[in-house]
């Protein structure tokens, strides 16, 4: 499961690698960075604040999601 959920109004996004099965450390990697891991050392997520900058949102304020498998792609707005 792969699912990145975004919140315009604090212009956060939480990108999730596995559905949360125990209680996780929440560790800060920096300022705008945080991610869950289990005791077990599995990551579970990724917390970016300030989302639209470290996602890398063009000047749109638009962010392009590719799944190269599938070649499909989407578009995400992200607040400006």
């Amino acid at each position: 499961m792969y699912q990145v959920d975004y919140d315009p109004r604090y212009n956060v996004a939480y990108i999730y690698l596995q559905e949360k099965t125990s209680q996780v450390e929440t560790i800060q990697v920096s300022a705008q960075m945080n991610v869950n891991i289990a005791p077990d050392g599995t990551i579970y997520g990724i917390e970016l604040l300030n989302a639209n900058q470290q996602l890398g949102a063009d000047s749109q304020g638009k962010l392009i999601v590719v799944n190269e498998a599938l070649g499909e792609s989407s578009e995400i707005q992200l607040a400006l």
